[in-house]
């Protein structure tokens, strides 16, 4: 039985054409995602992801949708509540080129390089994760909360240094 979250496909085994895979999360699974994202609970996960392998000229697009239920405690009121998020994504990979390969090539700070391919394979379950996890809110908090400031008392203190400025103003 496999606990973690892991759908690992072999470049060399993808044909032409567009694919289409479902990725659904059971509960030990959950378990497993709750503890890569780091909250308190996560009720579903679930992700669309089509792809197409253009062999001849050796780059991979991959996209989809992700969709998961997460727990989170706000950062104002520290109550749990739920939410759900939504996270649409592409990539694209170069199935041949090498990570020595993109260091020397003299590339704008602002392309769009494509990823490359370890081992052979990509995993679908951790590109989903971490299309996920980007979406998550670093400080999140209930629908409708906004954080007030308490302000207090703005008095002037009496022995403050410009209060013997203002005496000596006023003579």
């Amino acid at each position: 039985m496999q606990k973690d979250f892991s759908y690992p496909l072999k470049i060399d085994e993808l044909g032409q054409g567009e694919q289409t895979y479902k990725l659904a999360a059971d509960s030990e699974q959950l378990e497993f995602l709750r503890d890569v994202l780091q909250v308190p609970g996560v009720n579903s996960f679930e992700a669309l992801i089509k792809l197409r392998f253009y062999k001849k000229r050796g780059m991979l697009n991959v996209w989809g949708t992700v969709t998961s239920n997460i727990e989170q405690v706000s950062v104002i009121s520290l109550e749990p509540f739920s939410k759900l998020y939504r996270a649409d994504f592409e990539v694209t990979y170069d199935t041949n080129a090498t990570y020595e390969e993109i260091k020397e090539q003299d590339v704008d700070i602002m392309a769009d390089i494509p990823d490359i391919v370890v081992n052979g394979e990509i995993n679908l379950a951790d590109i989903a994760i971490e299309h996920l996890a980007l979406e998550l809110d670093d400080y999140p908090r209930k629908e409708g909360e906004e954080f007030e400031a308490v302000i207090e008392d703005m008095t002037p203190i009496r022995n403050n240094p410009f209060s013997i400025l203002e005496q000596l103003k006023k003579k």
